[in-house]
């Protein structure tokens, strides 16, 4: 069954790279008009240029209240009211506990929590009016169901926005509003991807080795997931007709978490 979103105005936070960029490709295949948010206005021009006339560039600060209201305020004037928000935008920072300083707390919570919070703020006040609706969509990990060491602040992050879709599902789902997280485990990125030559020279093993005894070790079947995957299941999300499908989480893999 072919999924598509003729006419939805969709924004992508962290839209040029990376899952943010497949994210923006596949729903503007499917027919959307999306907005490419993201702090490196540059190359979300590139990103929306690729995907063509129905596409349009925004830089913002996702952790700036100012920046957000701003992007959103641009986006509903040139493209209509929001249908969809994906936030993609986070950071990691990694180190120990008792030794990661609170500047890089702060900064890590802003971008991932406050973030999160500000662009859905803005969400909901364009789906709200007339109980138009809509879908937010944010982009957990595996770490919003799991910890590991050196990364607490992410994991308390991610972990947050599982508390949060909750809500925007309770407060949302009578103004028809849906609300939920797709949490990857590791993706193949091209960041990780320029990663794999050193790692594997590191081990005296081949990068195929590497994949599967260090960055896929605990999948089901030896292999990790690509961004385009995590784009198909976002669509998936952005395009669900009702709310039988709010409130709730969807692990993308390859069964690396259970819970």
């Amino acid at each position: 069954m072919e999924i598509s979103l003729p006419g939805k105005v969709a924004l992508v936070t962290g839209g040029a790279s990376g899952i943010g960029r497949a994210i923006s490709q596949i729903l503007a295949e499917s027919g959307a008009r999306v907005a490419v948010a993201d702090i490196n206005l540059d190359a979300a021009k590139e990103v929306a240029e690729m995907l063509g006339s129905g596409a349009i560039a925004i830089g913002m600060d996702v952790a700036d209240e100012a920046s957000v209201a701003a992007g959103f305020s641009a986006c509903r004037d040139t493209l209509g009211p929001l249908d969809v928000l994906v936030s993609n935008a986070g950071i990691q920072i990694i180190g120990a506990l008792d030794r990661f300083s609170f500047a890089d707390w702060k900064r890590l919570m802003a971008v991932n929590l406050d973030g999160a919070f500000l662009t859905t703020r803005e969400a909901l006040r364009q789906m709200y009016p007339d109980r138009r609706g809509g879908s937010i969509i944010y982009i957990g990990s595996a770490h919003s169901h799991m910890a590991s060491i050196l990364k607490a602040p992410y994991v308390t992050a991610k972990h947050g926005l599982i508390g949060l879709a909750r809500a925007v599902a309770k407060e949302g789902g009578p103004y028809n509003v849906r609300s939920n997280v797709v949490s990857p485990a590791l993706v193949m990125t091209p960041l990780i991807e320029r990663q794999l030559p050193d790692l594997a020279r590191s081990l005296g093993i081949s990068e195929d080795e590497a994949i599967k005894t260090q960055l896929s070790q605990g999948t089901v079947d030896g292999k990790t997931a690509t961004a385009e995957d995590i784009a198909r299941i976002v669509l998936f999300l952005a395009a669900f007709p009702d709310g039988a499908m709010t409130g709730q989480y969807v692990n993308a893999g390859h069964g690396f978490v259970m819970p």
